[in-house]
């Protein structure tokens, strides 16, 4: 397959067929060199044209806390108090500005993402 820029949906679904036929192709092939061309120009269609929303901040902490196998009480300490923990996690109260400092540092989730707004359930 020649490769070109894909410009269109059509293209996209192209591309992709012919990536799954080559998928698998060793490194240092010109085939395995196309299939990394490939999937590099469709990720750049993919984020051009899906984006994918990045998730508010109480959902990147609920997605942190499963995939670092943490409990609401393993935030005790870095959010505040055992209620305090509720009411972030439960939308009742906003993130603080030290919360959020402390939430980059322990959980590894980007301050960029955790001052993002959010609804406050009443």
């Amino acid at each position: 397959m020649e490769l070109k820029p894909i410009k269109t949906d059509q293209d996209y679904r192209k591309a992709l067929r012919h990536l799954e036929e080559i998928f698998d192709a060793p490194t240092d092939t010109k085939e395995g060199d196309e299939a990394e061309i490939l999937s590099l120009m469709i990720e750049n269609y993919e984020n051009e044209h899906y984006p994918i929303e990045a998730p508010d901040p109480i959902e990147a902490i609920k997605i942190r806390m499963e995939e670092l196998n943490l409990r609401q009480k393993d935030l005790i300490g870095i959010i505040g108090g055992k209620s305090r923990v509720s009411e972030i996690l439960n939308r009742k109260k906003k993130l603080t500005v030290d919360m959020i400092r402390k939430l980059e540092k322990t959980l590894q989730i980007s301050a960029s993402v955790l001052v993002n707004k959010y609804q406050l359930i009443k």
